[in-house]
Parts: structure tokens; sequence; C-alpha cells
């Protein structure tokens, strides 16, 4: 009997122990069908959106994203589905949807990826870069305001002046003794 009771307690601990290794990778698998979104403006008239689970991994699929916004004066956008974009992964953007001012956006996953975020984005126009201001090319004046190369050739020949006279003078010192 004994025998039989260690066999029964092996079994239960062994189930025990299977059920406790299991608990967690239920509860992983209840919260990877759930996102985090954060929704934000694109500082004109888009938004950006960063989707992760909510444990805080990176998403590594591409999931559908649905906004919807209501903006001044009752102006509504969407439905509108989000592209993923190639800055990175779980990063989506609506590009320019929106008009200036003031709204709520809000951002919906449908399951089995279920998550709902939502921001208050404020739009701008965009806006263009300055035009670039003309560049004056100048062209070299000759030999006006500046020296040229020729001081740089005076002084290569006073150099080599100066060398052939001291080789002419260690070379007569070694003659006369």
């Amino acid at each position: 009997m004994t025998g039989v009771r260690k066999v029964l307690a092996a079994v239960v601990v062994g189930l025990a122990l299977t059920l406790f290794a299991a608990a967690p990778v239920a509860a992983q698998a209840a919260q990877a069908d759930k996102l985090k979104l954060v929704v934000a403006g694109d500082g004109a008239e888009g938004v950006t959106i960063q989707a992760t689970y909510t444990d805080g991994r990176r998403l590594d699929q591409v999931v559908r994203l649905v906004l919807t916004a209501t903006g001044p004066d009752g102006q509504k956008v969407g439905p509108v589905q989000l592209e993923p974009q190639p800055e990175g992964q779980g990063f989506y953007s609506s590009g320019p949807v929106l008009t200036a001012g003031t709204w709520k956006v809000t951002v919906n996953s449908p399951a089995p990826l279920s998550g709902k975020a939502t921001a208050t984005v404020q739009a701008r126009a965009a806006q263009t870069p300055p035009a670039p201001e003309p560049v004056a090319v100048n062209k070299p004046a000759d030999d006006a305001g500046g020296a040229g190369w020729w001081p740089f050739a005076a002084a290569g020949l006073v150099l080599v002046a100066l060398a052939m006279v001291v080789a002419m003078l260690f070379g007569r010192r070694r003659t006369t003794t």
C-alpha cells in the first residue's frame, strides 16, 4: 500500500507542478491578445501611433488599427485604416488627415489583438521650410586685394640662393685646408 500511495503522491505533485508552470503561460497568452496604443500628433496634420503588447514587448506582427477623430466645430474624420510605417515595429501613421485645431482622436484595434486609446491632438498647418537664400559666387580678382602666388615664388628663389651660398662657403673651406 505504501507503494501505491507514493505513486499517487508523485502523480499529484506532477500535476500540481504542471498546472503551476502553465499558469504564467496562460496569463501571458491572455495579455498577448491586448495592445497598448500610444497616440500623439505628428507636429502637423497627422497622427502617429506606437503599438506594443501590454507587457511592454515590441509588436512582432502587423495589426489592423482604425482611427476616428472629432475636431473643432464638430468635424469628423474616419474611420481611417492605418498602415504600418518603416520607422519601426508597431509604428503607425495617418498622414495629413486633420485640419488645424484641437482634435479628440480615438484609435481602435479589433480582435484578435484588441486595444483602444484616445488622445487630444493639436493639429497645425504643415509648414514649408524657408527658401534658401541665394549664394553669391564671387570671381577672384586678378591680384587685386591679394598677394597672389609671386611672393611664394620669390621666397622659394631666396631659399635656393641661400642654400647655394651656404654650399659654396662649405665647399671653399674644404679646398683651402
